[in-house]
């Protein structure tokens, strides 16, 4: 028996473009299956970028409860809670099964864009000759926009939804930081049940960089035009990159403290070891160097007590622009030598906010495995890119520990290290 203050891991709930659920999860993970597909949730068929890490089979009445409540759900709301209820079976829970007051929720989030049906109508009513009237816009509105429509694009509407459902009265936060969101919300649970203040904590994430707002709103500056092929257009760390795939996907942890979870005889996945979080405050004006990351792998790899060779793998951000997979991989290099690293983004995209939980369940699933995922589309390396990838295969052998990292342009950076039990 450990510490009882350690935190342990002891539910995993997925949903991806290359599977719902844990095991589809892992299963195409391990056989280098990838979700990435010409994408149908709408017409878009006036985008230069057509494809992404879409989910073909996602049926939102499988998993939400009260089903009213989709009326005020947007698909990542819907996906987050989908996770969430994923978890807590894969723990063994039910609502009601944990004391309420002694339970919480934090999830990671984007902001989340209006859906173009919602705001059509209201539009077509707003143009005179030709012309956008915003006093017709202001009456419109009125009549045509359901009254609680704003709750579907609150960023902190996956946690709420969750604690009601689940009726978790223990805190409550939701993260809206970019690319880091959901790894910092696991970061962020772990900390508030060593505080004290909760046994158990479901931390997750969600994003959908598919929505046609949102691609139009971010353009296709960093995307990979890669359409002759489009399974082959996430290849972080290859020479022959050429930009990210979007996606949308959510994941979810069950964190407990060790105590807890022993006491209800849970199942342990992993353990949560250490977590930092470092940021460039210059980033956004000068560019990215990468010193946050480095800073934030080193001080979760000293805060576990592991030398730089104790560490199995490394979980990379990867998200297969030029810039940022070089400037990720410098780092990683730097602070931890030949470290095998692999790359889930190259399975099924950049998943926004909920890319970080979705990736940390990749290795939480191969530590209890013996293994590590390999990396899709990694055939030429790149000498910028000075990191040893995992490819091709699932790598054995490897200490059951890992470091997850992800990284943001403006300069944020995380790092989480975990091992199996």
């Amino acid at each position: 028996m450990g510490n009882p203050r350690d935190i342990v891991m002891t539910g995993v709930g997925v949903v991806s473009p290359i599977g719902i659920g844990s095991e589809p999860f892992w299963e195409s993970l391990a056989a280098g299956r990838s979700g990435i597909r010409l994408v149908d949730l709408f017409d878009s068929s006036s985008l230069r970028v057509r494809f992404g890490g879409q989910i073909p089979d996602f049926d939102a009445k499988q998993y939400v409860r009260p089903r009213k409540s989709l009326k005020v759900m947007s698909r990542e709301t819907q996906l987050g809670f989908a996770a969430a209820d994923l978890a807590m079976t894969d723990a063994g829970l039910t609502a009601g099964s944990l004391d309420p007051e002694r339970f919480g929720v934090v999830y990671g989030s984007d902001m989340i864009y209006a859906d173009l049906e919602d705001l059509a109508e209201t539009y077509r009513r707003s143009v005179l000759d030709g012309q956008f009237d915003f006093q017709l816009w202001s009456e419109a509105i009125q009549e045509e926009l359901h009254p609680l429509w704003l709750l579907k694009h609150l960023p902190n509407m996956a946690a709420s939804h969750i604690a009601i459902a689940y009726d978790a009265r223990g805190p409550n936060n939701s993260i809206v930081l970019g690319d880091v969101s959901s790894l910092l919300a696991v970061a962020e649970a772990a900390d508030v049940i060593r505080r004290g203040w909760a046994d158990a904590m479901l931390a997750g994430g969600t994003g959908c960089r598919l929505h046609p707002t949102a691609l139009v709103a971010r353009g296709d500056a960093l995307l990979s035009h890669r359409a002759d092929d489009e399974r082959a257009a996430s290849r972080p760390f290859d020479r022959d990159r050429d930009g990210l795939v979007n996606g949308e996907g959510a994941g979810a942890i069950l964190l407990e403290s060790r105590e807890h979870a022993e006491r209800r005889g849970a199942t342990i996945r992993a353990e949560f070891v250490a977590a930092a979080a470092r940021c460039e405050s210059r980033a956004r004006r000068d560019g990215l160097t990468g010193s946050s990351l480095r800073q934030a792998i080193r001080s979760v790899v000293t805060a576990a007590g592991w030398r730089p060779e104790e560490v199995g793998h490394v979980n990379a951000h990867g998200v297969s622009t030029v810039e940022m997979d070089r400037v990720e991989a410098q780092a990683i290099a730097v602070e931890l030598g030949a470290v095998p690293v692999t790359a889930a983004k190259s399975s099924f995209g950049h998943l926004g906010a909920g890319g970080g939980v979705v990736e940390l369940a990749a290795s939480i699933l191969g530590l209890e495995r013996g293994l590590v995922p390999p990396t899709l589309n990694y055939e030429t390396p790149d000498p910028e890119c000075p990191v040893n990838v995992v490819c091709r295969s699932p790598l054995a052998g490897r200490p059951a520990t890992a470091v997850k990292v992800n990284l943001c342009s403006t300069g944020q950076a995380v790092a989480v290290a975990i091992r199996s039990d």
